[in-house]
């Protein structure tokens, strides 16, 4: 920035306060300055704990302001009316470069800007189509100069990053700085999100009632994932990645667990240039077939892919001219001085004065490195050889000093430099902005220009209400009755998938702490009898079953070695911590349909889990087996919490469901596969009555019981005497029994004819009930035998089927509902052995 007089915004000419800054520096001071700068670490410690209410895939944060930046009510309806008037003309230039192309034709557009601009789609030409807006959704980017006036830095008409920052930093505020609200009348923002809401839902093509309208992310990896959730619930939309969407007979449509749901609104918050792979990148994933739908007046999609071209750079310079020819009048809001390098007079006189512009992409609006400015002189000659070269890539933006604004620090306020983003959209007669924004605070190293950073200090803008008596909100839609429905059919098939991994990560966790929390009690003994030792070996073959330690050190137990190995499944890349990470990938992924309560209680318990684990000391400094064992408590407890909010918070619906067939599943393959492997400890390899031994037997019927948490209950029923009936009765069939293998089965089976929409005949459900009665059988042969104890040891491999086949059920409840695949078919080819499917739809 130039070493110049800088213009702050709170000062006026004569040195004293800006008229509506009066208000607000009043307020500060009967705060005063230490209570100001314990609120700003107040706000700056809940956005540190929860970026806004969703977790970030970065580490950078954004910080808010405790102090707004004010507007005069009378200098926002100048800039509303002068972005107005710049959205309609982008508008037009879209509907010309997309159509009939008139502008290149008289020369006031070059076509080296437009065609070999990467934005510029040529799918996205109108030519043919019917009748529709390409541009519903702007915003830009502004600077005041040293001369007091507002000029337009960049033009957002892409994704238009920024307005769910405003929404919580709105939030932010009334919660941390009320005495500000009172001080001064703001005018509300939420109107602005109603009216949007009400926009949408006439966006629709004609003839469509009750609209289908969702919201286009790529997916939580997405640097703006936090704004696509706040957005799609303000708007009340759904929230849909493209492996959700489908394009079937020209029409687009969301896959759901009832079926096909059809999308008429399609607000995009994904690059225009993947939207559909048969017309643009080939691989760069997207929707097949989504311009089509389009073209044909299918879909309606918010803002139009093309409409990214609108934000090149190269094109400001051209603007006054072409609102001259088009309207016959000059922009009230000009941009800040720039010129397209592919002309000759304008690149001489640019290479000639290089330090004092800011070089740039002439097509690319989003690139957030200038290629100029401040630089040696080395790099400014290969520069302008670059230049040389393909002089149309490029232009240059003069350099300018922003004005400044007062901020709080740690020593109280400091005048940092702004740019301000407004935002706007088309309700169907005019453009209607919002009042308030978003300015962004620049450090020395900051950049002007680029996509909104994800890190920083952010304020809110208040526009200052100079009508109290003005009530703007959105006008009704009529729309037919809606029917009462109490379905699950609304919900992505992704996120059933998603819900359904998150029970099952949820129950291995769980399930995985209560084993090796039973290895650690007998680690921790000092000397370990040959039963013991015995007991361990079971616990750590299961342990090297799941995939949790390594088979080589279940077949010979160092107790050192076993010790250590378990401290570091918790660190980085261990498998506890893949696990939680796994389940905090999950969480991400359902934030716009778990509840604050279950987001923020899973947030801080995964948070906590991984913290405490990271830090358990090595077996040999003492207390770290100690400590472990209280990890694992942790995570048991951390487990039943979450489950517990579940059931409590969460409608019995979909996401509820099919978190509870997840765990109920996965639990049930847990118990099957332990109490098989404690029954084969120590058996000879040819059974006969006459070899096995009852001690044996007992040994892994204990286990069972150990590990299904059922100890007390079977010390209630039966006291010390200890028989391979009862205790197989209450670890596998009894059905009152939540840590049983019925229990889970029975589950299953409940939840899956639930799920069918009450079906009791549902296929899968039939399944279920056939290995619920299987269990009860296993049970009643052991009952019924001479000899107890040889009938418990011939149990493991008709337990082990009954795992394989709830791992089939599985497989078939994952075709069915989540990847919308026909069942498996086989061709000259046993079922048993081949069962990948055949691609087919349902």
């Amino acid at each position: 920035m130039a070493e110049t007089e800088t213009l702050d915004e709170m000062v006026d000419g004569q040195g004293g306060v800006r008229s509506h800054w009066r208000g607000l520096m009043g307020a500060y001071a009967d705060l005063g300055r230490e209570a100001m700068i314990e609120r700003q670490q107040r706000m700056d410690r809940a956005l540190a704990e929860n970026f806004f209410g969703v977790s970030s895939p970065s580490s950078a944060l954004w910080s808010c302001d405790a102090l707004p930046l004010p507007l005069a009510g009378s200098e926002f309806a100048e800039l509303e009316a002068g972005l107005a008037q710049r959205a309609e003309l982008l508008e037009a230039v879209l509907q010309d470069i997309y159509g009939p192309q008139k502008l290149l034709e008289a020369g006031l557009l070059p076509p080296a800007l437009v065609f070999p601009n990467p934005h510029f789609l040529r799918p996205s030409q109108r030519v043919g189509r019917p009748d529709g807006r390409m541009l519903d959704f702007y915003a830009a980017d502004l600077m005041r100069g040293q001369d007091g006036r507002w000029r337009v830095l960049a033009d957002r008409t892409d994704e238009a990053g920024g307005v769910a920052v405003v929404l919580e930093n709105r939030r932010l505020m009334s919660r941390m700085v009320p005495e500000l609200f009172q001080a001064v009348e703001a005018e509300p923002i939420h109107p602005f999100f109603d009216n949007w809401q009400d926009t949408l839902q006439r966006a629709a093509p004609v003839g469509v009632d009750n609209p289908g309208v969702a919201l286009l992310t790529s997916g939580p990896n997405d640097l703006l994932w936090f704004e696509h959730v706040i957005l799609s619930r303000e708007l009340g939309c759904t929230l849909v990645e493209a492996g959700d969407l489908s394009v079937r007979g020209g029409e687009l449509f969301l896959k759901t667990l009832r079926g096909l749901q059809r999308i008429d609104v399609l607000i995009r918050r994904q690059d225009g240039r993947n939207l559909d792979p048969l017309e643009l990148a080939p691989g760069g994933g997207g929707v097949a077939g989504l311009f089509d739908a389009q073209r044909a007046g299918k879909v309606r999609i918010v803002n139009d892919p093309g409409a990214a071209f609108a934000e090149s750079p190269g094109l400001s310079g051209f603007l006054p001219a072409i609102s001259e020819h088009l309207n016959g009048e000059r922009l009230s809001l000009a941009s800040i001085a720039t010129h397209w390098l592919g002309d000759s007079e304008a690149r001489t006189r640019v290479l000639g004065t290089l330090p004092a512009w800011h070089l740039r992409s002439a097509y690319d609006g989003s690139a957030s490195v200038p290629l100029g400015g401040r630089m040696s002189k080395d790099k400014g000659q290969k520069l302008a050889a670059r230049i040389q070269e393909a002089p149309w890539e490029f232009c240059a933006t003069a350099i300018q000093t922003p004005s400044t604004t007062p901020t709080v620090g740690p020593e109280g306020l400091l005048a940092r430099p702004l740019v301000l983003r407004l935002f706007l959209m088309w309700n169907g007669r005019q453009w209607s902005a919002m009042p308030g924004g978003l300015a962004r605070m620049l450090s020395e190293d900051d950049l002007l220009y680029g996509r909104l950073p994800r890190s920083g200090l952010a304020k809110d803008v208040w526009v200052l209400s100079e009508d109290r008596m003005r009530v703007v909100g959105p006008t009704s839609i009529a729309v037919p009755p809606l029917a009462i429905r109490r379905t699950r059919g609304e919900l992505p098939s992704r996120v059933a998938d998603d819900f359904f991994w998150f029970g099952r990560y949820l129950e291995r966790l769980e399930g995985t702490a209560r084993l090796l929390r039973a290895v650690i009690v007998r680690l921790a003994r000092v000397n370990l009898s040959p039963r013991e030792m015995v007991d361990l070996q079971a616990l750590v073959d299961c342990l090297a079953q799941k995939g949790v330690v390594d088979e080589e050190l279940s077949q010979v137990i160092s107790l050192n070695r076993l010790a250590d190995t378990l401290v570091e499944l918790g660190r980085e890349g261990g498998w506890l911590s893949g696990l939680l990470a796994g389940l905090n990938a999950l969480k991400e992924g359902l934030r716009d349909r778990l509840t604050e309560e279950i987001y923020h209680v899973v947030t801080e318990a995964l948070r906590e889990l991984g913290a405490l684990l990271r830090h358990v000391p090595k077996a040999a400094e003492g207390n770290g087996l100690e400590r472990l064992a209280q990890a694992m408590h942790k995570v048991i407890t951390s487990s039943a919490t979450i489950a517990g909010l579940t059931a409590e918070n969460m409608v019995r619906g979909g996401g509820r469901l099919f978190v509870d067939l997840g765990r109920r599943m996965e639990r049930a393959q847990t118990i099957a596969a332990e109490i098989a492997h404690v029954l084969t400890q120590g058996r000879a390899a040819n059974l006969t009555p006459e070899k096995i031994q009852a001690g044996r037997v007992e040994a892994g019927l204990r286990l069972a019981i150990e590990l299904c948490d059922s100890v007390i209950t079977y010390r209630n029923r039966y006291l010390t005497v200890l028989q391979p009936a009862p205790a197989l009765d209450l670890v596998l069939a009894d059905e009152g029994n939540p840590r049983a293998l019925a229990y889970q089965i029975a589950a299953v089976r409940d939840l899956l004819i639930e799920i069918s929409g009450g079906d009791a005949a549902d296929p899968l459900a039939a399944v279920a009930a056939g290995l619920l009665a299987e269990t009860m059988e296993l049970v009643e042969d052991v009952a019924h035998a001479l000899d107890q104890n040889f009938a418990a040891a011939l149990l493991p491999p008709r337990l082990r089927a009954i795992e394989d086949a709830v791992a089939a059920l599985s497989d078939r409840v994952t075709r069915q509902y989540f990847a919308l695949l026909s069942e498996s078919q086989s061709i000259g080819i046993d079922e048993e052995q081949e069962r990948e499917p055949l691609l087919g739809v349902a």
